[in-house]
């Protein structure tokens, strides 16, 4: 046995059975706490929660089913076997409706117990590291950030994942849709199957019915052995396919059937194949565009847009950008084994008035960057991309006096800002936390010409 024994909590009303079951138990390696009704169980277990339970049916008092279902309510993923002298099926089944692992009736076969013991806290134990694993999971696709968008998106995800309905996730690129669905499959009831994804604008027109539904050897020159497709892969858990809206029409047509249906041929093949499938797709187009120009069935747009998701562009979370910049920081640093890199706080001001075309990903390609080639701990303007200063080098404003590089800092920031939203003074001044009469007597000093209309 480890050095850290499995704890087992015996509970029976009869001393010979508890003194006979816990000396078994301690032979095995295991360590053994006792209790001779249900409420000592229940007391037990809140000191001290168990690996397992041995719990006997019939006890004055509250019984076993009893102890069973508070069990279950305050430590649902406790493995629990039940004993009982004169079992019935019916109580059988009741016990293992509400969650016992198994049912051993009386006389006991200490082979056969420990034997059931030993599974139960296997089965505890794999559920456990599946629990750990998927927390992992969860926080390596974590979505950074506290923006109100954010905040919005975070909890949408949260109220569809547990649902089965089909999400198609818009947003441009680089914004992390691939990060929104990992997430809605990770806090779905599907987390424990498979995520399969799918670029449908990286495969060949000619290869995406065979990626995607499989084919059977001999179906086409080169298929020397049958192939199992994407959804094929996917059943019992969630299949996303990026970039949809570059998708042929004929392959559209048979996404929506197997919507439709639950049900495909492989390529060059006759039987059916059935699949449970949750499809989450994304797209970087306007779908509605297409659907205009003959590109994207307006059927499959439908049947696809049960839950939509926006992703916002990163130049719409910009009190984002430090926190995600410092995280990518310190991923990318453990990654490479070089010290922690801290950013000067002019750096951070630069990197957040950047319109990031590239959005999240620009950003991190950016960081990744920095920090294999920074020389210092501290990442300063200087080290930052010509792109990402506004096109001004450090050589230019040598000289220059603090007020004057501020000045040209705020210039900038507030001409990007101003198109990113059409010109708008309103719309420009109520994004940076500013009132619309102090922004245009900013803009005036600055002798920055607002577009007509703003």
């Amino acid at each position: 046995m480890p050095n850290n024994p499995a704890r087992i909590l015996v509970v029976d009303d009869e001393a010979g059975i508890r003194r006979s079951l816990s000396g078994v138990l301690l032979d095995d390696g295991y360590e053994v706490a006792l209790a001779e009704d249900g409420d000592k169980a229940l007391a037990a277990v809140r000191e001290r929660a168990p690996d397992a339970v041995l719990l006997d049916i019939a006890m004055p008092g509250r019984d076993g089913i009893a102890v069973l279902e508070e069990l279950r309510r305050t430590h649902p993923a406790l493995a629990v076997v039940m004993m009982s002298g004169h079992g019935t099926i019916e109580t059988a089944v009741r016990a293992t409706q509400l969650g016992a692992f198994d049912f051993i009736e009386k006389p006991l076969s200490l082979d056969k117990l420990l034997l059931t013991l030993r599974h139960a806290l296997d089965k505890s134990r794999l559920e456990r590291e599946n629990r750990e694993l998927r927390a992992k999971s969860l926080r390596a696709n974590e979505i950074l950030g506290t923006s109100a968008p954010i905040v919005k998106l975070k909890e949408q995800i949260a109220l569809a994942a547990p649902t089965n309905g089909w999400v198609l996730i818009s947003g441009e690129n680089g914004t992390g849709k691939e990060m929104v669905a990992k997430q809605l499959h990770l806090q779905s009831k599907r987390a424990a199957g498979p995520f399969v994804e799918v670029n449908c604008a990286a495969i060949p027109e000619e290869l995406i019915e065979s990626e995607l539904f499989g084919h059977e050897k001999g179906a086409f020159t080169g298929a020397i052995a049958q192939k199992r497709g994407k959804f094929e892969l996917a059943h019992g858990g969630t299949i996303f396919l990026d970039e949809i809206g570059d998708m042929s029409l004929r392959t559209q047509a048979k996404i929506l059937r197997i919507l439709q249906e639950h049900k495909f041929e492989r390529v060059g093949g006759s039987d059916t194949i059935e699949v449970d499938v949750r499809v989450i797709a994304a797209t970087n187009k306007s779908l509605e565009r297409e659907i205009q120009d003959g590109k994207f069935r307006e059927d499959l747009y439908y049947r696809l847009n049960v839950i939509p998701f926006q992703v916002p562009p990163l130049r719409e979370r910009r009190e984002d950008i430090a926190l995600l910049a410092r995280a990518f920081a310190t991923e990318f640093c453990a990654e490479s084994g070089v010290p922690e890199k801290v950013f000067a706080p002019r750096a951070l001001a630069l990197l957040a008035a950047h319109a990031w075309p590239g959005n999240v990903r620009e950003l991190r390609n950016v960081i990744e960057r920095l920090v294999l080639m920074t020389p210092g701990a501290r990442i300063r303007p200087e080290d930052l991309p010509d792109e990402v200063r506004g096109g001004v080098r450090t050589s230019d404003i040598t000289g220059a006096s603090l007020e004057d590089a501020r000045r040209e800092f705020e210039r900038r920031f507030l001409t990007a800002r101003l198109q990113e939203h059409g010109g708008s003074i309103t719309r420009t001044a109520e994004a940076i936390g500013m009132a619309r009469e102090s922004l245009s007597r900013k803009l005036r000093a600055l002798k920055i010409q607002a577009p007509r209309g703003g």
